[in-house]
């Protein structure tokens, strides 16, 4: 019998890979905005978790 292990959470939580439809999900869901907004955000910061999180508060404001 082949088991397949569900992964729960990012594959890296440190690093937002748009590029991984898993992470892309469980991380739009996480910051509560689009895939588009998140993308977005990536590329105009980079790929580090927290660095996006800043980003996205700071065009709350």
């Amino acid at each position: 019998m082949n088991v397949t292990k569900l992964q729960r959470g990012p594959t890296d939580p440190t690093l937002i890979n748009v590029h991984e439809a898993q992470d892309l999900k469980y991380w739009s869901r996480s910051l509560g905005v689009s895939a588009e907004r998140l993308i977005k955000a990536v590329e105009e910061v980079g790929a580090m978790a927290d660095d996006v999180r800043a980003e996205l508060r700071r065009q709350r404001r």
